[in-house]
């Protein structure tokens, strides 16, 4: 899978690369993530829910960032472990341009693989998944640098609270054992 888009953030070149960059704002920007926090220079340990069609799983996995060039640009790195569900694994290149004192044009190109009950769902539903996942994460970090993050992200929480309790409550106490048992940290390299 392969994905290419851009977004104009109304913040600066340097604050969006500091935002980019702090845990806290990511937190809140990604969709169903539970936590991320600093692993080492430039890495980031994430753990994190999401649903592909039929397949929902918790990931745990890894980002590392590499051929940092701050402000402009860098690329993560990232593979993650959703036991059954399968695996993720590829990396996205990030360019930051500046389009004058409070904008900045942000382009990423990902590359993506998926194993396991991911990949026998279909690219179509992979691919889709991947794009509502994208743009659910801008439009709410877009929130969160502009100053509208604190409602943003109660609402982001709220939401997919709600959501993994409607599936627990729908799948029983039998699919929650198996839910929990799905969850496997990758080796760390």
């Amino acid at each position: 899978m392969e994905l290419t888009e851009s977004y104009t953030l109304p913040i600066s070149q340097q604050r969006t690369w500091e935002a980019l960059n702090d845990t806290a704002v990511l937190r809140a920007s990604i969709p169903g993530c539970e936590s991320i926090e600093a692993d080492g220079e430039n890495a980031f340990a994430l753990s994190m829910s999401a649903s592909v069609g039929p397949v929902k799983a918790r990931f745990k996995g890894r980002m590392l960032l590499t051929d940092i060039d701050a402000p402009q640009t860098y690329t993560i790195v990232f593979e993650g472990q959703g036991g059954v569900a399968g695996f993720g694994k590829g990396s996205a290149r990030v360019v930051l341009e500046s389009e004058g004192a409070e904008a900045t044009k942000l382009t990423y190109t990902a590359s993506a693989q998926v194993g396991g009950k991911l990949a026998q769902i279909g690219s179509r539903l992979v691919d889709g998944a991947a794009r509502k996942l994208a743009g659910e994460f801008f439009k709410r970090f877009i929130a969160q640098v502009s100053g509208d993050g604190d409602a943003a992200a109660e609402t982001a929480a709220a939401a997919d609270t709600a959501s993994n309790d409607d599936a627990d409550a729908a799948s029983g106490d039998d699919q929650t054992k198996r839910k929990k048992s799905w969850t496997a940290w990758i080796s760390k390299s």
